[in-house]
């Protein structure tokens, strides 16, 4: 080679060439692949976490979007007078242990026929994704037939995008696009323009799931991000209200019974040593990418946290519950779980189930109905124990008894089993 310097110099200028090609093309398909987010640095506080891929737990569909940032919304996607409430992020029920990453549009009339409202685009945008389920996917008949039900997911930017699900029927349009896009399992990857105030889909005898997402945000309150891999987008979640158009912001809040804020609710709670939050079974893999391995991943989750509508009231979610899922709230509605920490030894939550009224007249509320004065407190009957310790900062022992009170329980037996987060 040193015989023959301009050679060898134009062989090392050639390499360096294709390794620089090989780096940009890298990171060209790696950016396509995750959007503009691309890789992101997890930073919460003293917890420094390393960078994560958001393809992993779901398909991050937004090829053929354009674009940065976020867009105002111009339509509700239900037209207010077709709704009778407005649920906010965080409730749990049944299956769903940790708070919902997802609001509920309930129709004015709930019991409705199927296909009777209309469900609209709320701004310009691109359809990217629908899904269809033909299952159940709850606790008590999880896996048996049902009538079809549809999930649409849209991009507005490359960062900025929602969802719609449970819609009993799709626009002629769509439903041909799905049809022929259609895979294995009922999910179609399509790419289809839609313009605001679309007709996509109807609705009806059923709420209608939806969220808002910008994927450049990420909540704070899950200390331990990776655990939220089986289900990426929950970190970015956001608040649809800012981002709708007056009269239609104002209309929308008024159907939501929630009242303190953050009104579009809260389902974020983790605070790191305390045992305020979501916490999940050692060895599950947070969230976990169990699909279709365990059937009932949510087993696996524990929440202690607060109700979606009343803050003030506390709820314990049990993913395993005598083998059930349930929740309730807490006599004495104390101690703060934001309280509790390794110093304070074990705790034992008498459970029991939450009642809502109306302070202004006592009434019990139907929860079909949008009012201002809706509170939550625990009934009197004592339906278990909770018992709960805190081991380290980010591992606790629970354990569950059905109907047994405080006085009753003494210590875990052999059926305790450990959390982690």
């Amino acid at each position: 080679m040193a015989k023959n310097p301009r050679k060898f110099i134009i062989l090392a200028s050639a390499v360096i060439l294709l390794l620089a090609a090989a780096i940009v093309l890298g990171f060209y398909f790696n950016h396509k692949e995750t959007g503009s987010s691309g890789y992101l640095d997890f930073n919460f506080g003293n917890t420094k976490t390393p960078a994560m891929k958001l393809v992993k737990g779901e398909r991050l569909d937004n090829r053929g979007c354009s674009g940065a940032g976020t867009v105002m919304f111009g339509t509700s996607p239900m037209d207010p007078k077709d709704v009778g409430m407005i649920l906010p992020y965080g409730g749990m029920i049944g299956a769903h242990v940790t708070p919902i990453d997802h609001m509920y549009f309930s129709p004015f009339v709930f019991d409705s026929p199927r296909d009777t409202y209309e469900v609209r685009a709320m701004a310009d945008g691109l359809i990217t994704a629908i899904s269809e389920r033909t299952q159940n996917v709850d606790d008590t008949n999880n896996g048996s037939p049902k009538l079809a039900e549809y999930q649409i997911k849209f991009w507005y930017t490359c960062d900025f995008a929602s969802y719609y699900d449970l819609i009993t029927s799709l626009s002629p349009r769509l439903k041909t696009e799905f049809e022929t896009h259609k895979q294995n399992g009922g999910y179609a990857m399509v790419s289809i323009k839609v313009k605001e105030g679309e007709v996509v889909g109807r609705i009806g005898g059923q709420t209608l799931d939806f969220a808002v997402y910008d994927y450049t945000k990420i909540l704070p309150g899950f200390i331990v991000p990776e655990h939220y891999l089986g289900e990426s987008w929950k970190i970015h979640v956001v608040s649809p209200f800012p981002y709708f158009k007056e009269p239609v912001r104002s209309q929308l809040l008024d159907l939501n019974p929630r009242q303190a804020e953050p009104r579009e609710g809260k389902i974020d709670y983790d605070i790191d040593g305390k045992l305020v939050g979501t916490w999940f079974k050692v060895g599950n893999n947070g969230f976990g990418e169990t699909g279709g391995v365990n059937p009932s991943p949510w087993r696996a989750h524990l929440s202690f946290v607060y109700d979606s509508i009343d803050q003030s009231a506390l709820v314990i979610s049990i993913g395993d519950y005598g083998g059930i899922s349930a929740q309730f709230g807490v006599r004495g509605n104390a101690p703060d779980p934001a309280t509790i920490d390794v110093s304070s030894g074990l705790h034992k939550y008498e459970l029991t189930h939450l009642e809502y009224y109306r302070t202004t007249s006592g009434q019990m509320w139907d929860r079909m109905t949008v009012y201002t004065d809706i509170k939550a407190r625990p009934q009197s009957h004592i339906q278990g124990v909770a018992l709960v310790q805190m081991l380290d900062a980010r591992k606790i022992k629970f354990e569950a008894i059905p109907g047994k009170t405080a006085e009753q329980v003494s210590s875990f037996t052999q059926k305790a089993i450990l959390y982690e987060r």
